[in-house]
């Protein structure tokens, strides 16, 4: 079972996304757990919880397509476009609007362009996508 301060953090995410509009719900959980599995590429998973843990917006659209890959495949870009994610800039547009209900917290160095066109859906999530061989 999570702790208790992650079971808080997806109430009031659930709360949130209730009213909030362009996106539905599974795209903020989605974001909400990529971010977290960025943060453990980013530094590593033993990384203490009060040591600084931020990954800036470029970071955070890779970790988000890794983590999209690896959940669906090749259907990811259908995934994503089902919950009206078509670009890299959506991704930011969430991260915003979960930091402008305090879901998440932001450097002063942060900006919604570093979500703008970090790459194409399309050939990031289809055409240089490569299923892994386990040998």
């Amino acid at each position: 079972m999570p702790p208790p301060s992650e079971i808080e953090q997806f109430a009031a995410l659930r709360l949130f996304a209730e009213g909030a509009g362009a996106y539905p719900i599974e795209a903020y959980e989605f974001v909400h757990r990529g971010l977290a599995f960025t943060v453990g590429k980013v530094h590593g998973s033993a990384t203490p919880p009060a040591r600084d843990r931020h990954v800036t917006g470029q970071q955070l659209c890779q970790g988000l397509r890794e983590y999209a890959l690896g959940l669906w495949g090749r259907m990811a870009r259908t995934v994503l476009q089902h919950w009206n994610i078509t670009g890299t800039i959506d991704f930011g547009r969430i991260v915003f609007e979960l930091i402008e209900h305090k879901i998440l917290a932001a450097t002063e160095q942060d900006r919604i362009e570093d979500f703008r066109d970090v790459y194409d859906f399309k050939t990031a999530l289809e055409t240089e996508y490569r299923i892994a061989s386990h040998k």
